[in-house]
């Protein structure tokens, strides 16, 4: 087990810079400028900046250090003049560039911004394109690592060093100069394209070995270098040269030239239409409406020539599954599975919001006088904080007593509720006061507040700060829950936004930290080293103190009002639960290579994955880390693939030579959310024998499992339109559950037509057959024999889904089962989409994926207006239904809804991919098709 000291996430090499006092007076000044100091900004000669009740100081504690080198020496940011002054955002894909750590490299460790691979080097740009992944660490971890293909420069370049110039939501530009020659180089996230500015000599293009040249165009050349394919695109009456490896051309007066790598020899005209097209930013925006997260990803472009300003970027598989704009056939391989290209600059997602709650709610399964005393033994503990005095082990200390807060509410137990938030306040507010044993310090040069005494390398190499403040965070939207007043910006809330601010700041022209430090937008996840020093990229280990913060800033944001945080905090829980699913668990067995042998990894990394974690090779830990902690604001979204977990839970046991027995409590509450009456079992046979994980309680524990094996498991195929909703299905019943955070009360409606009202400051919950409303007749039961019908009481049974035959049917169907129903009246609800719950099993086949189109034809006439194709379920090889919904993402649509005037409703369901039969479920509420219309 981990205990303080340990190594928690490898001290990550990273680079950070000694941070350079400028004059108080100065900075106090440009402080207050951009809001980080409270109402009563601190005297000029003062080390203390105070915030509403809270301060912070702008010294660091004597004895302690800011960024450095890996040999101590300290750092400052490694940028161009052009970008002097602007908060460098550290923990990204790219932070080599800017954050030194080995002082004998000034340029960059290897990027991978997927599809293509960098390296910064004296000569310009080592470019590369990994197709075929290496299993290394004794079968532990596959990676895609980046080997140069060839080199971007010019003649002559031979750069001391390699700054960053600009950057923008996932692009970057890197910086060269030799006192002669400069050159500008933009590389980006699903950027097939590198686009060069270059001055004082030619383009030049060196390769790993010979090239085969399969077009020449003049000032458009095609090579092939190690059976990849790239374009070479230089100025318009130009034109390019070869011998050998070395590969010039004159820029003819101008200064522009670039490079793409190719999906085939026969996409060069595509590409060559967009070749001076240059990327100049990148930008993510999100909304929140009515349970669902809306998200665009747009390009800005500037033409060198030309008036063309369209482009081409890969999407990755968490993107793709879940926008319905058109993507051309081209698609590249990278460590997440296929990426798919879209010929624009913009496209959008769309996702039903993740779950979030306060807690979960109370339910009868839950005994009291139990859960009385295992809150007892917590409250009167010697030391409810076990000894931390780090930020994340006091983090840690601070996340397990803010989760039982609301657990002493529901069983009217006040005195131990307050009593628990007044040791979470206590230590909060010394944490937030500057001055006393542990505070937060800002450093002006790297535009970051770190928390001393720092751990896990949160000082030397920016790392984790996601990770740590996630605890402060949670554990202060719990406090704002109980008592508004200490959350207030004029008392205590000034400096949760700070760490806010620090962490996951939503603002991009705040001076005093940067956009979104950890989280990339483009990649779905955040990044946990502060100076991507590594051969691999960066990395990120437990995903799940990720969405901690994320949950974190829904609740935080709920419970004071802000909006703007509670929607950053969806958009960001929402797009990395995809992630999460896809990189680290495998959800659809479409990325991970078969060469790796593992249904889940513990670290993900620019390069690939790794079975494994910083500090132990232990499977228990190895599984768990990506779980804790177990919270129902971050943990609810994992029940969207219940059989990612089944895989999980079944490959832990299997490493382990049987059941967990170290951080039993986690993996039992993970199990819950697929599985709530096996993970029970456990409990009662082994709660009475087990040392708690360090951020759980048996109280936590017990009220968690307890509460699921009665409610069932989370549904997150059903939102709400409030953020702290969710729902849980057990059998024909579904129990809705909101917290209302606001002072009125709130009727909350569900993606399926229920309504549940919630009074204010209050949880609530209520229950109904199936989930549904019924006064809507919007739900219909699928019938062996073809129907679709809105009567219950129907006989279970199956029906035989058609093998593919081995083929790939994927959006085509194949053989498909058709179930319908005719003359059906309607209006369309604004707003509201497609759903649909479908019990599939494949038993022990393998590789098998069922999928699902529904078509709406608005007034029976034969002709379908609108049809909705969703990507397909990939099936485990485990005997025993399993539930695809609408939540995979639609993989296209086309038409347009209106209301219905005796149209006909059709689901149509195959096998998309596999060479074996399944069984889709009829006859039961548990397959069900919900349309959008009252």
């Amino acid at each position: 087990m981990r205990t303080p000291g340990t190594p928690r996430s490898h001290p990550r090499r990273s680079l950070r810079g000694k941070p350079r006092r400028a004059a108080l007076a100065a900075l106090a000044t440009a402080l207050a400028a951009v809001g980080l100091t409270g109402p009563a900004a601190a005297p000029a000669s003062a080390a203390t900046v105070p915030v509403g009740s809270g301060s912070y100081s702008d010294t660091r504690p004597p004895g302690t250090s800011g960024p450095t080198t890996n040999t101590g020496t300290p750092v400052t940011p490694k940028v161009t003049a052009a970008a002097q002054g602007k908060p460098v955002p550290t923990n990204d894909w790219w932070s080599s560039l800017a954050f030194q750590r080995y002082g004998d490299n000034p340029y960059s460790t290897p990027m991978y911004g997927h599809p293509l691979t960098y390296q910064a080097t004296s000569a310009g740009l080592d470019i590369g394109y990994p197709t075929t992944p290496a299993i290394v660490g004794d079968g532990r971890q596959y990676e895609y690592a980046h080997k140069r293909d060839l080199t971007l420069g010019l003649t002559g370049l031979n750069s001391p060093d390699t700054k960053a110039d600009s950057w923008s939501d996932w692009t970057v530009t890197p910086y060269w100069s030799d006192g002669t020659r400069t050159l500008r180089a933009t590389i980006g996230h699903g950027l097939p394209f590198v686009y060069a500015k270059g001055t004082g000599g030619s383009a030049r293009v060196t390769t790993a070995s010979a090239p085969t040249v399969f077009a020449d165009r003049g000032n458009v050349l095609g090579i092939t270098v190690a059976g990849h394919h790239y374009a070479l695109f230089a100025p318009t009456g130009t034109d390019w040269n070869v011998s050998g490896s070395t590969i010039t051309a004159g820029l003819g007066g101008k200064d522009y030239f670039s490079l793409a790598v190719l999906p085939s020899t026969s996409a060069l005209t595509t590409y060559q239409k967009y070749a001076y097209s240059f990327v100049t930013g990148s930008r993510a925006d999100w909304s929140v409406t009515g349970g669902t997260v809306r998200a665009t990803y747009t390009l800005t472009t500037q033409p060198q020539e030309g008036t063309e300003t369209g482009t081409l970027q890969a999407l990755y598989r968490h993107q793709w599954l879940h926008t319905s704009d058109a993507l051309t056939p081209y698609t590249y391989v990278s460590p997440r599975g296929t990426m798919k290209v879209r010929e624009s600059r913009t496209f959008t997602t769309s996702q039903p919001a993740a779950p979030v709650l306060p807690a979960l709610p109370r339910a009868s399964g839950t005994d009291a006088a139990r859960l009385r005393g295992h809150l007892d033994a917590v409250v009167n503990a010697a030391d409810p904080f076990s000894g931390a005095t780090d930020t994340y082990w006091t983090g840690k200390a601070l996340g397990r007593l803010a989760q039982l807060v609301p657990l002493a509410d529901q069983i009217g137990e006040t005195g131990t509720r307050d009593r628990l938030l007044a040791l979470v306040k206590g230590r909060l507010q010394e944490w937030f006061t500057a001055g006393g044993a542990s505070e937060f310090s800002y450093d002006r040069t790297w535009r970051t507040l770190t928390g001393y005494p720092a751990s896990f390398g949160s000082d030397t190499e920016l790392n984790d700060h996601h990770f740590h403040y996630s605890y402060y965070v949670h554990a202060a939207a719990i406090v704002a829950q109980y008592d508004p007043a200490w959350a207030a910006d004029s008392a205590w809330g000034g400096m949760v936004k700070t760490l806010i601010r620090d962490a996951a700041n939503p603002s991009r022209t705040d001076a005093a930290f940067p956009f979104l430090r950890g989280f990339d937008v483009y990649a779905g996840h955040s990044w946990a080293s502060g100076h991507q020093g590594f051969a691999a990229g960066n990395n990120q280990e437990s995903s799940s103190e990720s969405t901690n913060l994320s949950a974190g800033l829904v609740l935080w944001g709920a419970a004071t009002g802000d909006a703007a945080l509670r929607d950053l905090g969806s958009y960001l829980l929402t797009t990395e639960s995809e992630a999460v699913a896809q990189y680290w668990f495998d959800a659809d067995q479409q990325v991970f290579p078969a060469s790796f042998g593992h249904d889940t990894a513990g670290m993900v990394w620019g390069s690939g994955a790794a079975y494994a974690t910083w500090w132990t090779a232990n499977p228990e830990e190895i599984h768990g880390i990506n779980v804790l902690p177990v919270t129902a604001g971050s943990s609810l979204h994992l029940a969207a693939r219940k059989d990612a977990i089944r895989r999980n839970i079944a490959e832990l046991e299997r490493e382990n030579g049987g059941p967990a027995v170290e951080w039993r409590d986690i993996l039992w509450e993970f199990q819950a959310l697929a599985d709530p009456a096996a993970a029970k079992a456990k409990w009662d046979a082994g709660h009475a024998a087990y040392t708690p994980e360090q951020g759980e309680s048996k109280a936590h524990t017990y009220h968690w499992l307890t509460t699921l094996d009665t409610l069932g498991a989370p549904d997150p195929s059903v939102t709400g339109d409030l953020a702290a909703s969710a729902v849980f299905t057990k059998g024909t019943t579904r129990t809705y559950a909101a917290h209302n955070h606001g002072s009125a009360p709130r009727t909350v409606t569900f993606s399926d037509g229920a309504k549940l009202t919630v009074p204010a400051r209050s949880t609530a919950t209520g229950t109904g057959t199936g989930g549904t409303d019924p006064s809507t007749g919007s739900t219909f039961e699928l019938r062996s024999g073809g129907s679709l019908t809105t009567a219950t009481g129907g006989t279970p049974g199956s029906d035989t889904i058609a093998s593919a035959g081995g083929a790939n049917h994927d959006g085509t169907p194949h053989q498909p089962l058709v179930y319908e129903a005719r003359n059906v009246h309607g209006t369309l609800k604004p707003g509201a989409a497609t759903a649909f719950r479908l019990q599939v099993d494949a038993g022990t086949a393998v590789a098998l994926g069922q999928q699902a189109r529904v078509s709406y034809d608005l007034t029976g006439d034969g002709t379908f207006e609108r049809t909705e194709t969703y990507h397909y379920f990939a099936t485990d090889p485990v005997a025993g239904w399993e539930e695809y919904n609408q939540t995979r993402g639609l993989k296209s649509a086309a038409g347009t809804l209106g209301d219905l005037r005796g149209g006909t409703v059709r689901l149509e369901v195959w096998a998309a991919i596999g060479d074996g039969t399944a069984r889709l479920q009829t006859g039961t509420d548990r397959s069900v098709l919900v349309i959008p219309y009252a």
